[in-house]
């Protein structure tokens, strides 16, 4: 329930914010009156008067917008001075999303959250399970000549994402590991030898770096995710194409976070399973 505050104590409380926030932007009494279009008389009186007093609505509006805070604060109904506009912008933001190996962002978003248990529903198979064939073969059409250089950037932060003491859990639909193995849908034209290196070498790391990394296959004809990574309670970001969508507010964190953790109890494969899983598929090939 909300805390009724005395009138004669929020006037108080709205002269020193108004004072404090002069002081952050170092505005002068004289420059608050000219922004506001009162007399600077009106000003001190705000700032130095006493009593229960409050100014009307108008020149609180006037004096939130001219000292970049919000007109709740200067009140005393929040103890957050930005205004709507500016939470909003600081919770909710687009992030270019370039198609490379090197994200220097999610790099570090991952440095932000070490420690964290790190959630990822991927948009394909993850890089840092992919063997430098694997890498090759996918991104050299965009990279070009440069893919050396960008995969072995990549490696280098992959290999720094491995060493941290976060947890990682991957959710992953199931028909997107079917159709890796098989060599069809994205996959198609994908070499068989490629297919059958990247094959063990996504057994060896699922059972080499479980429990700390646990990969989950989620039926997608019952559940369904857009990509997106979660790092601990700090930030998600939705992966949209050519930009990230990120949120920085907790209760849209905890949603996502909860989302995530719907596909990992409703999987139809666990960590555990995965590598016989996988040895299934390939060995019907």
């Amino acid at each position: 329930m909300r805390e009724i505050i005395d009138k004669r104590d929020r006037a108080t409380l709205f002269r020193s914010r108004i004072a404090e926030a002069m002081r952050d932007r170092g505005t002068t009494q004289s420059g608050l009156a000219r922004a506001v279009g009162v007399d600077r008389s009106t000003i001190s009186q705000l700032i130095k008067g006493s009593g229960a007093r409050l100014p009307n609505a108008q020149v609180v509006g006037e004096c939130a917008a001219a000292l970049g805070v919000s007109a709740d604060w200067l009140l005393g109904l929040t103890d957050r001075p930005e205004t709507a506009a500016d939470i909003v912008a600081n919770t909710l933001s687009l992030t270019e999303a370039p198609r490379a190996l090197v994200d220097e962002q999610i790099f570090r978003w991952h440095q932000e959250a070490a420690g964290y248990k790190i959630r990822h529903v991927p948009a394909g198979m993850p890089d840092m399970l992919k063997t430098r064939a694997m890498l090759e073969w996918e991104y050299a059409p965009h990279l070009g000549r440069s893919i050396d250089q960008a995969i072995g950037a990549s490696e280098d932060r992959l290999s720094w994402m491995r060493r941290t003491q976060s947890d990682y859990e991957i959710a992953l639909p199931l028909f997107e590991i079917d159709a890796f193995v098989r060599g069809e849908g994205y996959y198609a034209g994908l070499p068989r030898d490629v297919r059958e290196e990247q094959v063990q070498y996504l057994l060896e790391v699922a059972e080499q770096l479980y429990p700390r990394m646990r990969i989950y296959l989620f039926d997608a004809r019952r559940l369904y995710s857009a990509p997106v990574t979660i790092f601990g309670p700090l930030l998600a970001a939705i992966y949209i194409g050519q930009n990230y969508m990120v949120f920085r507010d907790t209760e849209r964190v905890q949603a996502l976070t909860g989302h995530f953790d719907h596909l990992v109890r409703e999987a139809h494969v666990t960590a555990r399973a995965l590598p016989d899983h996988i040895r299934a598929i390939w060995a019907e090939t």
